[in-house]
Order: structure tokens, then C-alpha cells, then sequence
């Protein structure tokens, strides 16, 4: 075989072996160790660092927000989250951490952190929110995550340190709604992959220091029950469009009885401080005339999860209506017609996608795929290469980079392609392929 790969070390001819045990060998260890909490100060088990968190968070959270469609393009919106959970943050128990605070465009109704501050809300949930108020308890409950280092210790406790800080694991679950074996087939990065599920004593302790830093803050403390009241309306009333938070974010009435006697014992004397519900309403007056949309957005995505898909289509069909340049819908609507392989017409509105917004990594991603299913495997490859560039280090996109030069006879990439995923993953049908070509191709002996 005279092809040979072009960015490998002379030294490739290896047995097969030899070659699985490179692949398969893992670089991260850890020894067992304890760390103070930094808001109980008490001794707890913690294999990640605080500089692991900051580096778990900055690798991991430009995914989760991809997934969520990006962060919303209306900078006066986004840099108005950002000053508020910022005069929270400052007031805190890790006032140190890198924070970043910011909307996304998922229609589901959500917000998360990462273990190094990084936190993201929804337009779905910031189109319900009535005040400023309430929207620092959401932030001040999610930096409440973040100061008690829950991620953290649910990784110590659980191993997933050496899975998650070895690198960017393939994670192709099916927590998208309606995508189901589509996301298992792209490979695709679903919303709440990277994100941690809480146990019911990690939400009363984040209620606890979420009330306790919006009032430090200067806002009134019934804000926080006025969240909590909204969350379990939205949950009797309209529970797919929450069930994701409810499943990272325990709900109870015991969560709102709670807050309702801490506001009212604790907190008495801050119930005459400021909602800011003027402030609120100027700053997200663009983002509520959409809420039908976002509304017809999420039952869009409903009806997909069951399979309905001449359903989600109408849906995603009102919502473009209203907003016909909206990225998130247009992508909605590219993937319900990529489920039911309409593959034309889902590179109409991906191509429209990659137009409204060409900055967002996911348009490209699916393009790619689309393009794929046309056999036009050489926009496939530059769809991929865009995607690579905006939002590096999917291993996923790798294995399609050399899917797409094997398709085009560039045997040589393609080889040095495959040979670099099976590198970061090694177990699974795509790595299965990978691996049957190297061989096939004389590249592994």
C-alpha cells in the first residue's frame, strides 16, 4: 500500500495490538484527597481541583451552548444578563471565579451552570420571568451550583473526573427533543449531556444561597418566590416544556413552601427592596413579542420527541411565521426534515441558518450531514472544516472530515482523518468503521 498518512510519526506501522492499547490508554489519574467547602467550610470528598473546574467548564460549556442554538444576538439583552448575575456573583463565596452570564436560544424553559461559572438561561424561561427580581434568583440559584462546587462533587463521588477531563468524550445521548437515533447518528452533542443532575439537597442549599445573594444584591427576596411559583405553574400547566430543568433541577412544593417562610422570617426586613420589573420589561420588550414563536417553538419540539412530525413541522412552520429569520427555528425545522430524510428541504433552512447567524457552529454541523446525504461530499468536507474552525475539538467532526475524503478518493486524508479519532475515541460504530478502514487500507497491521 503506497499511501501513507501525511501527519503521523514514521513509526505507524504498528501492530494491531499495540495499536488498540495506544488508543484505549487513558493519561488522567488522580489520588484520592479532601477539600474544604467554600461555603460550609467542611471537609468533603473533591478530586477536581478549582482550576480543573475552570478548564472542565471552558472546554465543555460552548458545546452545551451550540446545543441551545447560541447565545441570543441581541447584545443589549445578553450584556444586561451578564451586569446582573455579575453584581451577584461579586457578592458571593467565590467572588474569584471567571463568571459569564448569558441567554441562549433554546425555546425549552432552563437555566444551568458549569462548574467554573459559566451560566446560560434560556429565552424560554427569560419570556416568563417578570422582573428583575426573579431573574437574579435564577442566576443567584444557578451561582449558588457554582459556590458550593455541587458539579464538582458529584464528579468526585461518581469517577467521571479521568472521562471528563481526558478529553471531549463522544456524548450522542437522545435528551434532544424528538432527534432521538438522529443524534446518535450525527454524533451530536444533546442539551443536557453536559449537565449536572442535582439532588434534591443540592437545590435547597442553591434556594438558600440564591435568596441570600439577590438580597446581599439589593433585590427584594420575594423575587425568589415568585420564580419558584412560576416553575411549578409552568410544571401543572406546561410540563414538556420544563421536564429538562425539572430533571437537572428538582422541583418540589417543598422547594416553594420553603422559600415562602425564609422570605418571610429571614428575609422580613428586605421585602420593601426594588423588583426592577420596569428594567426587566425595557430590556427584553424585542425578545417577549416573540413569545408565541418560542412558544409554538416548544411544541414544535413536543411533538418531534413523540414522532409526530407532520405536527412539529406546522408548529416550526407558525413559529417562522412570526420570525422568519429566527436561527433556532430555522434549525428546528432543518432537523424535523432531516428526520424524515427530506434532505433538500432541510438544506433550504439549514442554508438560510448558516446565512441568519453565520457564527453559530450547529447550521454547519447539519449542513455537513445534509450535504452528506446529497452526495456532495466536498460542501460535506467544508461544512465540517466551518464547523472545526467555529467550534474546534468535536471528535465527531473528525470522523465525517474523513467520511467525506473517502467518499471524494482522498484515501491518504481520509486515513489520517480516522486515524486521529480513534485517537480520542475508541469504542463505538463510528470508531468500529474508522478502525476497518486503516486496516483495510494497510495503515494498521
Amino acid at each position: 500500500m503506497k499511501n501513507r498518512l501525511t501527519h503521523i510519526p514514521k513509526t505507524y506501522g504498528i501492530t494491531r495490538r499495540k495499536f488498540l492499547w495506544i488508543t484505549s490508554a487513558s493519561g488522567a489519574g488522580f489520588l484520592l484527597g479532601c477539600a474544604a467547602n467554600p461555603v460550609t467550610g467542611k471537609s468533603q470528598l473533591m478530586l477536581v481541583s478549582e482550576d480543573e473546574e475552570i478548564e472542565i467548564d471552558r472546554q465543555y460549556s460552548p458545546y452545551q451552548f451550540s446545543t441551545d442554538y447560541g447565545l441570543i444576538q441581541d447584545k443589549i439583552l445578553n450584556n444586561y444578563i451578564n451586569q446582573t448575575g455579575k453584581k451577584i456573583s461579586g457578592l458571593t463565596h467565590r467572588p474569584h471565579m471567571p463568571y459569564s452570564f448569558q441567554g441562549v436560544n433554546a425555546a425549552y424553559v432552563n437555566a444551568y451552570a458549569f462548574p467554573g461559572g459559566s451560566i446560560a438561561a434560556t429565552r424560554g424561561i427569560l419570556i416568563e420571568l417578570r422582573n428583575e427580581a426573579e431573574l437574579s434568583a435564577l442566576l443567584g440559584h444557578e451561582i449558588g451550583h457554582v459556590n458550593a462546587r455541587h458539579t464538582a462533587a458529584q464528579m468526585s463521588k461518581s469517577g467521571l473526573t479521568s472521562t471528563l477531563i481526558g478529553g471531549i468524550a463522544t456524548i450522542a445521548g437522545t435528551q434532544v427533543p424528538g432527534l432521538g437515533s438522529l443524534a446518535s447518528q450525527l454524533g451530536m452533542f444533546t442539551a443536557g449531556a453536559f449537565l449536572a443532575h442535582y439532588s434534591r439537597d443540592n437545590e435547597r442549599q442553591a434556594d438558600a444561597l440564591g435568596l441570600e445573594y439577590m438580597v446581599k444584591a439589593g433585590y427584594n427576596p420575594n423575587g425568589f418566590v415568585g420564580l419558584m411559583d412560576l416553575l411549578r405553574s409552568t410544571s401543572k400547566h406546561e410540563p414538556s416544556a420544563i421536564e429538562l430543568m425539572f430533571s437537572t433541577h428538582p422541583m418540589s412544593d417543598e422547594r416553594y413552601s420553603t422559600a415562602v417562610q425564609t422570605v418571610q422570617t429571614k428575609y422580613r426586613q428586605a421585602q420593601n427592596l426594588s423588583f426592577y420589573r420596569e428594567r426587566y420589561m425595557d430590556h427584553t420588550v424585542k425578545l417577549r413579542t416573540m413569545k408565541g414563536a418560542i412558544k409554538a417553538m416548544q411544541k414544535g419540539e413536543h411533538a418531534m420527541a413523540q414522532k409526530k412530525y407532520d405536527e412539529a413541522e406546522t408548529y416550526f412552520e407558525k413559529a417562522l411565521k412570526q420570525v422568519p429569520d429566527d436561527y433556532a427555528g430555522l434549525v428546528m425545522m432543518a432537523k424535523c426534515q432531516m428526520v424524515r430524510e427530506k434532505y433538500s428541504e432541510a438544506g433550504r433552512f439549514v442554508k438560510k441558518a448558516k446565512n441568519v447567524y453565520p457564527q453559530e457552529a450547529q447550521a454547519h454541523y447539519l449542513a455537513g450531514f445534509v450535504n452528506m446525504n446529497q452526495k456532495q461530499f466536498d460542501s460535506a468536507y467544508e461544512d465540517f472544516k466551518m464547523y472545526e474552525k467555529i467550534l474546534p475539538g468535536n471528535p465527531n467532526i473528525t470522523f465525517y472530515q474523513g467520511l467525506s475524503l473517502e467518499k471524494m478518493n482522498r484515501v491518504s486524508e481520509s486515513a489520517d482523518k480516522y486515524y486521529r479519532y480513534i485517537k480520542v475515541v475508541n469504542q463505538g460504530d463510528k470508531a468500529k468503521y474508522a478502525y476497518r478502514r486503516l486496516v483495510e487500507w494497510g495503515y494498521v497491521k
